[in-house]
């Protein structure tokens, strides 16, 4: 589990299995229990330290469907909170986050961390 270090929104992270393959049709059915059970611990944590009103979730895989890194599938989490769009994407193509990434990373480290029980 990392953040985004271009991030939708505020907590945008992504899961990626150790195996460096492109498509989750290859991945074994251990990996993909963990990469969901990753999901649900991702979920929990941002739900604790920032309240988000819901999630986008999703898997691009391949160059042309935006995939990054087209030969390493993984999936993003995104929080969503109600209203979070504005004039800033639209008017200069920018996004506005409203916390550095560092103190995001902070926040979410140790909110896992006690629910891995990790303290």
């Amino acid at each position: 589990m990392m953040l985004n270090l271009y991030p939708y929104n505020l907590g945008h992270l992504m899961i990626a299995p150790y195996q460096h393959l492109e498509t989750i049709e290859k991945l074994d059915g251990a990996t993909l229990t963990e990469l969901m059970s990753q999901a649900q611990l991702a979920l929990r944590g941002l739900r604790q330290t920032m309240n988000p009103d819901g999630f986008n979730m999703g898997i691009n895989e391949g160059k042309v469907a935006g995939a990054g890194f087209a030969g390493h599938m993984h999936m993003h989490v995104v929080p969503r909170w109600n209203g979070d769009t504005n004039f800033m994407p639209v008017i200069a193509d920018v996004k506005v986050m409203p916390d550095h990434l560092d103190n995001t990373f902070r926040q979410l480290k140790q909110a896992l961390d006690v629910l891995t029980h990790r303290e």
